[in-house]
């Protein structure tokens, strides 16, 4: 049998942890494998949220994603945001999301208002 499972506390633990989920992965649910495998992705889930956090999506990277997954033009942006003239601002990073487009991108095209409002990578730059 293996080691004792233990808290996940350095990048070394972190490592032998990825280890041995990859020695672990395909092992059915509710065996002795199994039930390691479970525990070991709880762990390293819990070391990566505290040590490894990925931020969410800038928001326009987020728009620009949507839209490719339903083929949507920037025209289709138009009632979300506004005139053409504002979608392109908006896409070119020229003009910031007001909350009255988060809320309309959020109920139209279904992407969290917590991505939307976080501010777009250039808003980040100035």
């Amino acid at each position: 049998m293996t080691a004792d499972l233990k808290p996940i506390r350095n990048e070394a633990d972190y490592d032998a942890a990825l280890e041995e989920v990859g020695r672990l992965w395909g092992a059915k649910s509710g065996t002795p494998d199994g039930d390691r495998l479970d525990v070991l992705a709880t762990l390293i889930d819990a070391y990566e949220a505290k040590h490894h956090p990925i931020d969410p999506p800038d928001p326009v990277e987020a728009i620009r994603f949507r839209m490719e997954q339903q083929g949507l033009t920037r025209k289709d942006l138009e009632p979300m945001i506004g005139p053409r003239n504002r979608v392109a601002d908006v896409l070119n990073r020229k003009r910031g999301l007001s909350i009255d487009m988060i809320r309309q991108l959020h109920d139209g095209l279904g992407i969290s208002a917590e991505v939307l409002i976080r501010p777009s990578r250039m808003d980040k730059v100035t």
